[in-house]
This record gives C-alpha cells, structure tokens and sequence, in this order.
C-alpha cells in the first residue's frame, strides 16, 4: 500500500505528467512510422527487450543486469546503425508537426487533373500522378525530367501517351505546378498489395508507406482509378471522387493535425492507449528502482593529504576501509563506479599521536547518501617533527660466494644519502638504509651493479625520488 502511495503521489507532479505524456508521444510516433514502413515487429522485440530490463531491476536478477550493463551501449550503436532509415523517418516526422504552408489551391486545376484520370482510366493507359504532402518525397524519387509548367488536358494527356518516353514514370504535382514527370517510385517492401496487381501499384504503395504523399494511379488493365495514402489503396468511382480526394489532401494542415484528427478512430485509440501504459509502466518501474533505497558495504582506498612541511607520518598507514553507505540505489551505484576515495586531511594536524574519526566528510558524498559507518571506525596517526640528516647506506648482499672466491672489497658510491625523517630520540640506534639485494651466488668476478634503495616509511630523500646507487664488489680467488 506504501508503494502504491509513493508512486500516486509521484504520478501527481506536471514533471511526471509531462514525462509520460512525452515517452507516450515518442512510442506512438516510433509505432506509426515503423507500421508505415512494414517492421513493426521490430519496436515489439525492442519493448519486450525493455520488460525483461524492467523485470530485472524489480527483482534484483544481477546476470540480466550485468549482461545489459555491458552489452547496452553497443547494442544502442548497433541499433542505430542497423535502423538507420527507420529513425530517420521518425525525425522526419518530427519536423512535419509544424503547420503546412498555406497555398491558395486552384479549384480548376484539381478538376482538371480529375477529369485527365477520368479519362485515361476509359482509354486504359496507365499513369501515375504525385501530390507530394508535408513530409519531403525528394528522398524517395529517383530519375525522371524537371520542368515547371502550368497541368492542362493536353499535357497530362500527352504525357501519359504510350508513345511518350516518359510514360511510365510518375508526374509530380505540386503548388498547383507540373514540377516532373518519368519518376521513378520506390516499389513497396510489404505484402499489403497481392501479385495481381502491377509496378504502378506497388509503386504507388511504397511512396504512400513511406510518406504522406497523395499517389493516383490508373490500371492500364483494369481502366480503374486508385488513390494510395497512409498504408491503403481506395478505387475511385468517378470524377467527383477524384476531385475530393486531392481537395482533403491538399486541405490537410500536416502530420500532428492528422494525428489529432485520427486520434477519433478506435484504430488509433488501441496504440495510443497502449503506448500510454507502456510509458506509465515504463515510468513507475523507473521511478521505483532508482528511489528504492538499499544498503552496500564495499571496501576504498584511503588517500592521506601530506602534514606541514615540519612533520612527518611515522606509524603504519590504514590503506583501505569497508564503508557502509545507504540511498537511492542509482545513485549508490553510480557513486561505487566512480571508484571514491576516503580522504584524510593530515595538513592542518600538529605533532603526536592523534585519532581521526572517519565519517561522510572523508568520502565527499552526494546529497542523497547516508554514511552509516566503516570498519575501522578510526584512524590513529602520530606525526613527529621532521629534522634533515646524513646517514649511510649499507649494501644488503645475500647468499654466498661460489667456493672457490672470496670477498675482496665492497664499495657504495655514494656511500651516504641526506634525508628526511623524525628526530632520533636519545638511545635509538644508528639508522641507515639499505640496498635492494645483491645476490653472491650468481658473482664470477669484478663486478658493478646499480641498485634502488630500500628505507624505512618514516624516511624520506631530501632530493626525490630517490637515486640509485653503484655497488662495486671485487673478489679474489679463496685458493
């Protein structure tokens, strides 16, 4: 009941309102443009791709998330790519909600043009007429002649002449102006038309899948007029019914108009209404998922801010922590893939020995975290003035020399180094540092080698890094 509460009272905000109001839009759009094109099934596999992802997130199925969180972003390119003229459609729609410009439509050329199908349909000769509507079709035409002249009888009627070269093409009308002819149409890539019918006709209903263009066509076979609009094919039984097909095309105001007006049919009404409980669904699962709040406890680093130029750090450093965090479980989990750091301020501490408390502030958190405690609770640290001093550096030879050799001479240049560290109290021994290992064993003669040094955490190089130094060793036959 509490859930149901929470996700009412986040339904109630203009945010989520305009939220699924806009996924609603976008899924309904997606749908119209893919059934246009014949691959709705396409958007079906996509949302039951997004049902699995939404069930998993529900019931925390850590291997579905995995495989989407590393797969997601290829698959987003992968789609793109493969998808490419589907989404270019959707924009294209995209740009088609704006009003259609208004142009002054010539009653006499509409009748005109009515009348030359009329009778091209008696005389069975074939043809092809494009109203272009709001979305462009230049895309979609190839071949044919440019020109731009005023439609009469005679030029339709010529042009649809068997004899014309440019006969079997498609002529373009447009702003009441014969802008080509001899176009070629992209053939349909769907199974709305049967085999019966010709090229004009599965041409015509590609160009009508693909835009909102007008296309008339007369069979040459049959003598019938055919009008192709949004998906559908309508005979056409005399000039009048001509005449007010081209009239309500030319009339219409562009695709959110037609979308508003086709809102009416109980067609339409199905998908709208199940793009809307897809984007509620979509929306809620969203909603509780990322505001579901949990509890992690994982293990960071601990970064230490250096103390004063006076001081040094002389115990063991604490080089990681186990924090437990609790919020929003996005945004815990976008905090985790960050890799955070927990960060101790050693600049402003004085010296001795002294307990650091770890809380939220180590961890620079984000609003919406809860810092609940961390293993260890504290850290102890104990700075000590910090004095300059030369010490030695003594070679650490390991093993022994081969039985027959014996050790002559070994020498450190340089044989001192001038450091760092906390002042010596009264009693300590003599410090030093050491060599990285020289093996005897593997000695045959005379030999150079250059070696790191190797010093206690408390000492640091007045010159860093530190440098290397050479370490001669000669030896001398045993016998």
């Amino acid at each position: 009941m509490n859930k149901i509460i929470f996700l009412l009272h986040e339904l109630l905000t203009w945010q989520a309102i305009l939220d699924i109001a806009l996924i609603t839009a976008g899924l309904f759009f997606l749908y119209r443009t893919l059934v246009r094109l014949g691959t709705w099934k396409i958007l079906v596999g996509i949302l039951a791709a997004f049902l699995v992802i939404a069930l998993a997130n529900i019931l925390n199925l850590e291997g579905i998330k995995w495989i989407f969180q590393n797969v997601s972003n290829v698959a987003v390119i992968a789609l793109i790519v493969i998808f490419q003229p589907e989404l270019r459609k959707v924009f294209e729609k995209v740009v088609s909600l704006q009003k259609k410009k208004t142009v002054s439509i010539d009653d006499g050329v509409t009748d005109m043009v009515a009348l030359s199908l009329w009778q091209l349909a008696k005389q069975k000769r074939g043809a092809i007429i494009v109203y272009p509507g709001k979305e462009p079709v230049l895309e979609q035409l190839s071949g044919g002649h440019r020109l731009s002249a005023e439609p009469s009888l005679a030029l339709i009627m010529s042009i649809f002449d068997p004899n014309s070269p440019g006969h079997d093409g498609a002529m373009i009308i447009e702003d009441n102006k014969l802008t080509s002819f001899g176009v070629r149409l992209p053939i349909s890539q769907t199974s709305r038309l049967t085999e019966d019918y010709g090229t004009r006709h599965h041409a015509a209903m590609g160009l009508a899948e693909q835009t909102d263009a007008l296309v008339l066509v007369v069979s040459e076979e049959r003598g019938v007029v055919s009008a192709f609009k949004d998906r559908a094919m309508k005979p056409l039984g005399s000039v009048a019914e001509i005449t007010n097909v081209i009239r309500n095309h030319n009339n219409e105001k562009g695709f959110l108009d037609m979308e508003l007006q086709s809102l009416l049919h109980r067609h339409t009404l199905i998908p709208v209404g199940v793009s809307l409980a897809i984007a509620v669904v979509f929306w809620s699962t969203l909603i509780t998922v990322n505001r579901q709040v949990v509890e992690k406890v994982f293990p960071l680093s601990v970064e230490y801010i250096p103390p004063a130029a006076n001081l040094i750090l002389v115990n063991d450093k604490t080089e990681q922590l186990r924090v437990d965090l609790a919020g929003p479980k996005s945004e815990l989990d976008s905090f985790v893939l960050s890799q955070p750091t927990a960060t101790v301020n050693l600049s402003k501490m004085v010296k001795g020995k002294q307990t650091i408390l770890i809380t939220g502030d180590n961890l620079r958190l984000p609003p919406n975290l809860t810092f609940l405690g961390s293993e260890p609770a504290k850290i102890e640290v104990t700075l000590a003035d910090i004095v300059k001093k030369t010490i030695p550096i003594v070679p650490q030879l390991v093993g022994k020399l081969p039985a027959n050799l014996k050790l002559k001479k070994v020498q450190v240049i340089p044989d001192q180094v001038s450091v760092l560290l906390p002042a010596p109290k009264r009693g300590d021994k003599q410090l030093s540092v050491a060599t990285t290992p020289v093996y005897l064993n593997s000695i045959q003669g005379d030999i150079r080698i250059f070696c790191k040094i190797i010093a206690d955490p408390t000492i640091q190089p007045e010159v860093k890094p530190w440098q290397d130094v050479e370490v001669i060793i000669e030896v001398e036959n045993s016998n």
